[in-house]
């Protein structure tokens, strides 16, 4: 289909998906900022046989052409799961990328738009790349600072041209700092005495990478149940939470990852990452020989986190649980020379971990944002 000078295809072949990937890594490749992803990573994404998230769902994707070149791409997608468990008809955009140019992005939404019509959708929402817990939102603040780990970094043009195709905000998401300059560890400290004499029995325990599989069930006990009433939640299999965990075992350091008990029950849990994207910048997306090479040896220079995962159980929220578990993060960042811990993202509206996060010293550093239009 051909407008304005604009070529669309839907990819079918694998030549058609390589390009479709490899996209970001031509747009963005003067952007000081933009971290490239690794490559291998992002075909494992987008790979049926390989993303327990299909087993559910559905995508098409899409390529534009301007004049011959390369424009752009985005995919449409269908969460079979998210739709029974909010009794809605909404499909998704994800993977959008674009030249500053509103007739091709008009014609990227267009298609993924159709397609979703077509499937019976009557909401679109986006972006998820491809679903709800993995990279969400463009950037919308923030340019001028790198992204953290399994998180997204955009073109300043990207609200406007997302705007300006009919789109609304349907929710912000936050990510706050938090140094060890600006940490008030008195109070900190104050808040864990406060606790401990509410809850006696609390103790915070790292979680034993040797026993993966069983410390990955508490992990998903506790996140289904903490999650259950947040914007854009759906309970995550057993597969996507295994395929998760065969993910981050890798790069996780149990230092900054925890579990809290009361009396010996799991109630809440806290995953960091080291923010690999500190040696990832340097890489082009490659984990060649001397890429595995410079991640070994540079791993002791990070000196950021990102909190990218937690969670309270209804029962226990509210209590100051999560203001221990980023002291206990923090803590041991202190020990092992890391700077800095991006707690992220956080909802707009989840104004009880926005306070947790001012209460440590944060202030906001990237706001990101989800965006809906009516297909009707």
């Amino acid at each position: 289909m051909e407008t304005n000078s604009n070529t669309i295809t839907y990819v079918a072949s694998k030549e058609e998906k390589k390009t479709f990937i490899e996209f970001p890594y031509s747009h963005y490749k003067d952007d000081k900022y933009w971290v490239a992803p690794l490559l291998a990573e992002q075909k494992k994404l987008l790979d049926p046989n390989k993303n327990p998230f299909y087993n559910n769902a559905e995508i098409a994707l899409f390529n534009v052409s301007f004049n011959d070149k390369l424009a752009g791409r985005i995919a449409a997608i269908i969460d079979h799961r998210y739709n029974k468990f909010h009794n809605t008809k909404t499909g998704f955009f994800g993977f959008f990328e674009c030249i500053e140019q509103q007739s091709t992005a008009d014609l990227l939404f267009k298609v993924a738009e159709d397609w979703l019509r077509e499937k019976g959708m009557n909401t679109i929402m986006g972006p998820s790349n491809p679903g709800m817990m993995d990279e969400l939102g463009i950037l919308v603040e923030g340019f001028d600072k790198y992204p953290t780990i399994l998180m997204p970094y955009h073109k300043d043009y990207y609200d406007k041209i997302i705007q300006n195709a009919g789109y609304d905000k349907e929710m912000d998401l936050l990510a706050y700092l938090v140094t060890q300059d600006s940490v008030d560890h008195d109070r900190a400290n104050r808040a864990m005495d406060i606790v401990k004499k509410r809850l006696p029995g609390i103790r915070i325990r790292n979680i034993n990478l040797r026993k993966i599989k069983e410390e990955v069930k508490i992990i998903r006990e506790i996140f289904n149940s903490a999650w259950s009433k947040n914007w854009g939640f759906i309970p995550l299999s057993k597969e996507e939470f295994d395929h998760l965990a065969s993910d981050l075992k890798t790069i996780v350091d149990n230092d900054f990852a925890h579990i809290a008990e009361i009396n010996g029950e799991p109630i809440a849990f806290s995953i960091a990452l080291p923010d690999y994207n500190q040696i990832f910048r340097n890489m082009n997306g490659r984990l060649f020989l001397t890429g595995l090479f410079k991640i070994l040896w540079n791993r002791k220079k990070i000196n950021k986190v990102r909190t990218a995962l937690m969670g309270v159980i209804p029962e226990y929220q509210g209590r100051g649980i999560d203001a221990l578990l980023h002291r206990e993060a923090i803590n041991n960042g202190l020990k092992k020379g890391i700077y800095s811990s991006e707690v992220g993202w956080i909802l707009e509206n989840n104004i009880q971990m926005i306070r947790v996060a001012e209460k440590l010293g944060g202030t906001i550093d990237k706001r990101y944002r989800v965006y809906s239009k009516s297909l009707n």
